[in-house]
This record gives structure tokens, sequence and C-alpha cells, in this order.
């Protein structure tokens, strides 16, 4: 009897020694990671990143499949068409918010990652509003890598002098005063590019108009889209894109961040990726060869959107993806990503108070994101995501070319009727 327990005791320690082996294997093969940083801070930040994964974990292969394309837009398109094939990379970037749980989670695509939180201890080191945007039904779905904000205007301090222009502090003064002085110098008052940069200056543009919670409203039902205040944006809209370039619809966001660099725009409105474009790749101190303000009249508003990646259900080397998602929710990723992609970290573990690190514009925005009222991007899906996306881009496309407040609002209700969730 003694010796039937003693051999049942061994069994069971030997089943967990070994078990324990297997928990402590790293992971090996290869590791897809698809995403649309392919140039820029963003490009070099995800390259940090892999870098440092490599020498964790040296016997995984990454495999770097970005997709060029400003905001995604061609790679949403590469990866439905994968997902829907069955063909999912290992992991995949998707902003927080409605286009990870109305699109992916929705569709029953994703695998909780609610127990990498839980033993990371990232529960209590995430903000609860961004484990909002990231959870459905109690459960964590995609790991946030860090924080944009959209309503950003650029420029360069001793160009406005030349100029003779001050940042203008709403759009009226933007349109009565700043544009007509530029546009007779002959300097694009603000670059613009193609149609999602568009959308990007159009939520600006309402979030200005409307107010914090008329812009919230747009989306939960309670701002009509045919109302006065609504024409109102567009007309504004239109306006200010008569004070644009006219190559606009041919040209991405980085092309028109550029312009601001050379001195033939004064003004573009784009998120702090390009913080990231003027430090990685011009190479500029923060305030002096480039500087920055809140888009006009947003003093006081954020427009954030988080970029994550998630564990797509059928993931090919599950593995190697958790300790990817391990490395990118920390404190010590974040502080490897960020600084070069021109982001917040989105875990409030990582150094933010380190000013070199983080330098001027991290520390000013930080202080806008820790103090202002928060609200969702549309064109970077916090809100809106999916078919209202599509259909609005559409109707800015054809506004770029066509301005007609009248029937763009009255596209934008339809398109809000029929794709929005509102109570």
């Amino acid at each position: 009897m003694k010796l039937r327990l003693t051999l049942i005791l061994i069994a069971v320690l030997l089943a967990a020694l070994v078990g324990a082996v297997i928990a402590q294997v790293a992971p090996s093969g290869d590791l897809e990671i698809f995403s649309w940083w392919a140039g820029g801070g963003e490009a070099a930040g995800l390259e940090a990143l892999i870098a440092h994964f490599n020498e964790e974990y040296p016997d995984v292969n990454v495999v770097n499949s970005a997709v060029s394309g400003g905001s995604g837009v061609n790679a949403r398109a590469v990866l439905a068409t994968r997902m829907q094939a069955g063909d999912p990379p290992g992991t995949f970037q998707i902003h927080a918010g409605s286009a990870l749980n109305d699109i992916w989670v929705a569709a029953e695509a994703m695998e909780p990652v609610t127990f990498i939180f839980e033993e990371q201890g990232w529960m209590e080191t995430y903000p609860q509003g961004l484990l909002d945007l990231i959870s459905r039904d109690g459960e964590v779905y995609a790991v946030p890598v860090n924080i944009h904000r959209s309503n950003v205007m650029w420029y360069v301090p001793t160009n406005l002098e030349e100029w003779g222009v001050t940042v203008p502090a709403d759009w009226e003064e933007f349109l009565t005063v700043t544009c007509p002085a530029l546009q007779e110098a002959g300097i694009v008052p603000l670059s613009v590019g193609t149609t999602w940069t568009q959308v990007h200056l159009w939520e600006s543009v309402a979030l200005a108009e409307l107010g914090v919670e008329g812009y919230k409203g747009l989306w939960d039902g309670t701002t009509d889209w045919e109302s006065e205040e609504v024409l109102g944006v567009f007309d504004t809209y239109g306006q200010i894109l008569a004070c644009t370039n006219e190559d606009r619809d041919a040209i991405d966001w980085q092309p028109a961040s550029q312009m601001v660099i050379d001195g033939t725009a004064a003004f573009n409105i784009m998120g702090d990726w390009a913080a990231g474009l003027y430090l990685v790749d011009f190479e500029l101190e923060p305030g002096v060869g480039f500087a920055w303000a809140a888009s006009p009249g947003t003093d006081g508003a954020f427009i954030m959107l988080s970029d994550a990646f998630g564990l797509p259900n059928g993931a090919p080397n599950r593995d190697a993806v958790v300790a990817w998602l391990t490395l990118l929710g920390s404190a010590e990723g974040q502080d490897i990503f960020n600084p070069l992609k021109g982001s917040l970290p989105a875990n409030t573990a990582a150094n933010i108070e380190d000013a070199e690190l983080y330098n001027a514009y991290f520390q000013d925005a930080y202080e806008d994101w820790t103090t202002n009222e928060i609200v969702g991007s549309l064109a970077h899906e916090a809100v809106g995501a999916g078919e209202f996306l599509n259909g609005f881009s559409e109707l800015i496309a054809q506004f770029s070319t066509e301005p007609d407040s009248a029937t763009a609002a009255a596209i934008a209700a339809e398109l809000a009727a029929e794709t929005l969730a509102v109570e």
C-alpha cells in the first residue's frame, strides 16, 4: 500500500515537473506580424520592437507583413480577404474601439487575451477607459501599444514668423485672416492628402464646430446629422478645402506633412505620428524644427485613437503570438516603441517622466491626455468603424470635388441610420 502511494506521488511530481518544463520552453518557428506601419517613425518603432523580441526569442523568425497606406486603408482590405479565407496572420494591428469590437470581436474572430492582462498585472496599469475600448462581455480582446492624438496642427515657427502669420485660434480666424494672407504670399495655407486624411481633417472641424457633446452625439444618435449645426460643419469644411493644395487627392499623409517642413505649406492637421516622421526622418528638434497646437477650436479636447494587436482564432504559432503581445503591452516594450512612433504609452507604468526618452512634444501631449475631454476618432475607427466609415469616406471623396453640404449631410444621416447602433 505504501509502495503504491509512493509511486503515485512520484508520478504526480514528475508530471508537474514535465509540465513546468514544457511551459518554460521558448517559442520558435515563424511569427507573422501584420500591420500598416511601413514607413517613417512607425516603421522604425516596429523594427525596434522586433529587434528586441528577437533578442529574447532568437528561435522565432519574425515575418513583418506591413502593407503601406496611411491609417490602414490598404491593409484592412488585405486583412479582410485573408480572414474570410481562413488564413489569419499570427497577429494583426487593429484600432481600439469600434474597429475591434464591432467588426472582429462581433464576428467571433478573436481569442480573448484577458489571461495576459491578468498574468502581467495590466488590469491595474491600463486606464479603465482604454480597457473599455478593448473589451466586450468581460473579456479583453487586444493589447494596446500606444495612445495617439488626432487633432494636432503642425507648423514650423520660423516660417510663420517669416510670413507674418500666427497659429489660428479657430476656423473663423483661419478662413478670414490666415488663409487669405498665405494665399496672397503664394503659400498653401493647409496641406492635406488623400481621402482618409480628409476624413481626419473633417473630424477636427466637426469637434470644433459641434463641441464635445455635439461630436459625441454623432455616434450615439443625439446629434442630428441633418441639423443646421452639422450642415455648418460641412460648410466650414468646404471653405477650408479651398485653402488646401490642389493635388490633395494624389498624395498620402507623409508628403502632405513634408510640405510644412519644405515651406510650401504653412499648416497640416495630422495625428502625432507626424512627430515620429519629423523626429526620425528629418531629425528635427521639437519646438524648433517643428511645433504643434490643438487643431483650431479644439483646445481642451483630445481626439484619441489607440493602435493594438490581437490574437486571431486559429492564429498560427499561438505561443509566439502570446510572447509578442506580452512584450508589446509591457512598459519596457512601450518605451522602446512610442518615442520613435510619435505616440504616448498606453501602459501607465511606462517611463513617461523621462524627458530624454519622451521629449517636449510627448510631455505636452501627455498633459493634455490626462486633463482634456476625450473623444474617439472616426478616421481611425475608435467610432463609426466598418460600413459607416467606408460610406463616409466615399462621401468625403465626392465632397472633395463637388462640395454640397446638404447632400453630404443627407447621405451621412442615411448611413448613420443604417450602420450605427444607437439607442
